[in-house]
């Protein structure tokens, strides 16, 4: 049964004291001004409509799960204006002026508190903000990454690798102001243009990588997060996605996961691939980003020194490739690429793909329709491209769903469906 779409109302109050939604200077939450349960019912009520094709049993769909009103982002990407003495962090807001948004209430606590003294490490630097209608100054991004022990990741995004002899130079002024840093990096972007970071990531720190400690189905499952490689931005919404995976795979297979297989495709830093190994199954993760396979690697041998028994390995690969060649005639490069978890020919019992917003697309889709696989877990930031692919893949039906509400205040939700082979 489809729930009704909410009335917006004319009336409601701002959920959070945001003095610069009050003011007109940013406007990134769009929906700061209508009640959250307001909020959830309509994505609730989209992806319902997206998806109902697919669904064939309204008990499919469970209750969505709703993020806390503030306090949520781990990571915070700003913008650097302003000037080299009184720098800003924050957007570019109305007319192309640099908006400072120290004062934000959505990103955790220890970014809240780290962003002034950023602000004024830059100063201290005497970097200059990067002005693009210009192409004038070399500091560009701030990027701040908190994990869930409080610990921070620092990234410097700038238009030269100069930039890296200062921060060497400051790296301990940088901890007085901000002791909670932990990783510490310069990334290179010389490129006019809306790029956020570019290739070159150059070390600072001592420190290559943030542990993020999650609770993931009644047990504790650390990722190891390096500069380059992606993580979910709210970690109690990650903590339920890779929750969902051990769950609902558990219950659709009906049986001792130690006896199945999988493979993780858009592995990313091996969230749902570390859960479901965690869990007993033999799993393959696939990422094109080599930055995150080395940081899943770095997670399983840690897991294995505190005595975990984990049976998980790590390819950095396009997923769709790396799928057709498995299931092919192999080839050097293919067997290469395979590791210890899959070969040639073998069809996994459970696939799990994580996409970008652009979705999984046909190719792959139309392999894991005619690939035999029984389960597929997709978890899609877009339910449009979700629909997408799972009109390429009509031999299964949507046997669980649910909506994560991983970015409230915007019209952007996570979706998670289990997928059966009819």
């Amino acid at each position: 049964m489809r729930m009704p779409l909410p009335v917006r109302r004319a009336d409601a109050e701002p959920l959070l004291d945001c003095r610069y939604f009050a003011a007109g200077q940013c406007r990134s939450c769009t929906l700061l001004d209508v009640p959250q349960d307001v909020q959830l019912a309509t994505k609730q009520a989209r992806a319902e409509e997206l998806l109902a094709p697919f669904v064939h049993d309204a008990v499919a769909w469970r209750s969505p799960w709703a993020a806390t009103r503030e306090g949520f982002r781990n990571k915070v990407k700003l913008v650097v204006t302003g000037s080299a003495a009184h720098p800003r962090l924050g957007i570019t807001g109305p007319r192309g002026r640099g908006q400072d948004l120290r004062d934000c209430p959505l990103p955790t606590l220890g970014i809240q508190m780290a962003t002034p003294a950023l602000a004024r490490f830059v100063a201290e630097c005497g970097f200059q903000p990067y002005d693009p209608s210009a192409d004038r100054g070399v500091l560009k991004f701030v990027i701040v990454t908190e994990s869930p022990s409080g610990e921070l990741m620092v990234r410097f995004v700038a238009r030269r690798r100069g930039v890296q002899g200062m921060l060497f130079k400051k790296l301990e002024r940088l901890r007085e102001l901000v002791p909670a840093a932990r990783v510490v990096s310069l990334n290179v972007q010389p490129e006019r243009k809306a790029v956020l970071e570019g290739d070159e990531e150059i070390l600072i720190s001592d420190a290559a990588t943030l542990p993020m400690t999650l609770r993931v189905a009644g047990c504790d499952l650390t990722l190891n997060l390096r500069p380059q490689s992606f993580f979910q931005t709210n970690t109690d919404a990650a903590e339920v996605l890779y929750s969902r995976a051990v769950d609902w795979v558990s219950g659709a297979v009906g049986q001792d996961l130690g006896s199945l297989n999988a493979w993780d495709l858009y592995c990313g830093v091996g969230g749902f691939a570390l859960a479901l190994a965690s869990a007993g199954m033999r799993v393959v993760g696939v990422e094109a980003q080599p930055q995150a396979i080395d940081a899943a690697r770095e997670s399983v041998e840690a897991m294995r020194r505190r005595g975990a028994d984990v049976d998980a390995t790590f390819v950095a690969a396009d997923a769709t490739v790396w799928a057709r060649e498995q299931s092919g005639s192999g080839g050097a490069g293919a067997s290469e690429a395979t590791g210890e978890g899959a070969g040639a020919g073998e069809v996994p019992d459970v696939v799990v793909v994580n996409p970008p917003r652009r979705g999984i697309g046909p190719e792959l889709a139309g392999w894991i329709a005619e690939s035999g696989v029984e389960t597929v877990l997709y978890s899609s930031c877009n339910a449009h491209t979700l629909a997408a692919d799972l009109a390429a893949m009509e031999v299964f039906d949507v046997v669980k769903a649910q909506v994560v509400d991983m970015f409230p205040h915007t019209a952007h939700f996570e979706t998670v469906v289990l997928l059966r082979r009819r």
